[in-house]
């Protein structure tokens, strides 16, 4: 799927409906759905507790908190782009705070090229953490298979008296006689002897 033709789901917290409106506005649904809004952290987190999304914009002040905290939280532990949008006069410092843990920040008030560029830019980070979740999810599944593979081993040296080299060469020799996973030849010890 080519990145035009990806859909990204969009969290807004915002306490004033005037930003959520004019925000809204720019993303057309085509590319952007669904569009869920909030007006405090507390919501915010509700939210996210329930569903993930790809981009979560923050609009700065909120009522029960600046937001700095929240967007650096969901940063850390959500697989989300996150965009922090504050007052110019205090940008510096919180860029400062948030820049390291992947946060992206803009001054306000901003104008309309400016957040769609900052929506490119949060599409390329999201696309990234797709990367990673993508490779962190082979990792687990190459995991499972060793942890498999080991567990049938065990059961060849217990029930066949075999070494480990000798296990661990007869699964692997029996994976390439019948062109196989490993995983299977495992899996197929495991219920025999199981």
């Amino acid at each position: 799927m080519s990145l035009r033709e990806r859909f990204y789901s969009i969290l807004i917290v915002s306490a004033t409906d005037s930003f959520t409106s004019a925000f809204a506005d720019l993303l057309p649904e085509t590319r952007y759905y669904p569009i869920h809004n909030v007006t405090s952290v507390s919501a915010a987190k509700r939210a996210l507790a329930e569903k993930t999304f790809d981009f979560v914009i923050i609009n700065a002040p909120l009522p029960d908190d600046v937001g700095t905290r929240f967007a650096i939280d969901t940063c850390t532990t959500k697989p989300s782009a996150v965009l922090l949008l504050v007052k110019s006069d205090v940008h510096s410092g919180i860029h400062d705070k948030v820049a390291e843990y992947g946060v992206f920040t803009l001054p306000k008030p901003t104008s309309k090229p400016t957040m769609l560029h900052a929506l490119n830019w949060m599409e390329s980070a999201r696309e990234r953490l797709r990367q990673f979740e993508r490779k962190s999810l082979s990792i687990e599944e190459k995991m499972a298979e060793i942890r498999l593979v080991n567990k049938a081993k065990w059961i060849l040296i217990s029930e066949l008296s075999m070494s480990e080299p000798d296990a661990h060469r007869y699964i692997e020799k029996q994976a390439m006689d019948r062109c196989i996973a490993k995983r299977t030849i495992a899996e197929e010890i495991i219920k025999t002897y199981t």
